[in-house]
C-alpha cells in the first residue's frame, strides 16, 4: 500500500506558494507531518483529500491489489477509500451521535439498512461513544467530538485516513485515549497525522516529514531524525537576567520553564559548560534545530 506524491506545487491567488515541488512516499501505518503554522501542511492534506487542485504534480494511490488510482483525476474513486478529519469540523448540535452518523453513512453510500446499522454500532463502540450515542452532539466534550470526528471519518472503512491537529485542546486523558485509537487503526491503513505537537508524532509515527514554507526539508524515519541529534543536545539552567546573553553566545534550540526556573536545550558537538547535562535527544529537539538552521540560511 503506497501513496506517492510527486512534484506537487500550489500557488494561491495572493501569490503565496503553499506547496513547492513536494515529493513524498507514504506506506501503511502512521506518518507524521510536522511544520509551523503556514508551512503548507493543510494545503497538502486538502489536496490529497481532493478538496483543492494543485498547479502541477501528481498523487497516486496503490493498494497492491487494484489498478493504481490517480488521486487528482479519479476523485470519486479516491473518496471511496479516504477518511478525513479536519482541524475544525462542524456538527449539528441538536442531533444525537447515532442519528447523525447514520445519516452520514447514507451519504457515504452505505444504503443497506442492516449493514449501515451494524457499521454505526461498530464505529460508536470503537470510538468509545456507545454510552452517549443518544446524547446531542452539542453536549459533547472536546474529546468526545474528536472521537465522533474519527467515527465519521472511518465510515466505509477507508484505506487512507487524514487527521489534522486531532489532539489540540484535549485534556491529557482524552489525548491519550485518542492517540491509542489512532495507533490501533494504523495496522491496515495509511494514517497521516498533521500536528504541531511534536511529542504525538514521536510516540506514534515511525516516519515523519518536516514541511517549511511549502517545501519538505526532511523526510525519513523518526528514529533517524532523533539519532542525528544524539550526543549534541545539552541541558542547562539559566537565570532569566542572563538569558539574552546566553542566547547570543549559545546555539539555543528551545527554552522551557520548570517550577519557575528557566532551562534551555543547546545544540553543540561538545559540552557547553561544566554544569551542562547531556540529554537524550527528542524529535522536538530535531524539529527546533532544523527549523532554526533553515531560517538562518
Amino acid at each position: 500500500m503506497e501513496l506517492i506524491i510527486q512534484n506537487l506545487s500550489k500557488t494561491y491567488g495572493n501569490g503565496v506558494k503553499a506547496l513547492n515541488d513536494i515529493s513524498l512516499t507514504l506506506n501503511r501505518g502512521m506518518f507524521g507531518l510536522l511544520g509551523p503554522n503556514g508551512a503548507g501542511k493543510s494545503s497538502l492534506m486538502r489536496t490529497i483529500a481532493t478538496l483543492q487542485e494543485p498547479d502541477s504534480g501528481s498523487i497516486t494511490f496503490n493498494d497492491g491489489f487494484n489498478p493504481p488510482i490517480d488521486v487528482l483525476k479519479q476523485k470519486d474513486e479516491v473518496r471511496k477509500v479516504l477518511g478525513y478529519l479536519p482541524q475544525e469540523f462542524g456538527v449539528y448540535p441538536k442531533i444525537d451521535a447515532e442519528t447523525l452518523l447514520n445519516h452520514l453513512a447514507v451519504l457515504k453510500g452505505i444504503t443497506d439498512s442492516a449493514k449501515r446499522k451494524k457499521t454505526v454500532e461498530v464505529l460508536l463502540e470503537k470510538t468509545n461513544l456507545t454510552n452517549v450515542k443518544n446524547k446531542n452532539l452539542g453536549g459533547y466534550s472536546g474529546g468526545m467530538k474528536q472521537r465522533f470526528g474519527i467515527a465519521q471519518a472511518l465510515l466505509g472503512n477507508p484505506q487512507i485516513l487524514i487527521v489534522d491537529e486531532p489532539t489540540a485542546g484535549l485534556d491529557p486523558e482524552e489525548r491519550n485515549r485518542f492517540l491509542n485509537l489512532l495507533s490501533d487503526l494504523s495496522n491496515d491503513k495509511i494514517i497521516i497525522l498533521s500536528t504541531h505537537i511534536v511529542e504525538d508524532v514521536q510516540e506514534l509515527c515511525p516516519n515523519v516529514a518536516l514541511v517549511n514554507k511549502g517545501q519538505v526539508v526532511f523526510a525519513g524515519k523518526t528514529s533517524e531524525a532523533v539519532d542525528e541529534m544524539r550526543g549534541k543536545v545539552w541541558k542547562d539552567h539559566v537565570k532569566k537576567t542572563n538569558l539574552e546573553t546566553y542566547r547570543e553566545a549559545m546555539n539555543v534550540i528551545s527554552e522551557r520553564m520548570v517550577a519557575g526556573e528557566t532551562y534551555v536545550h543547546v545544540f553543540d558537538n561538545e559540552r557547553i559548560a561544566p554544569h551542562a547535562i547531556e540529554v537524550e535527544p527528542s524529535l522536538e529537539d530535531f524539529y527546533f534545530h532544523r527549523l532554526k538552521v533553515i531560517n538562518q540560511n
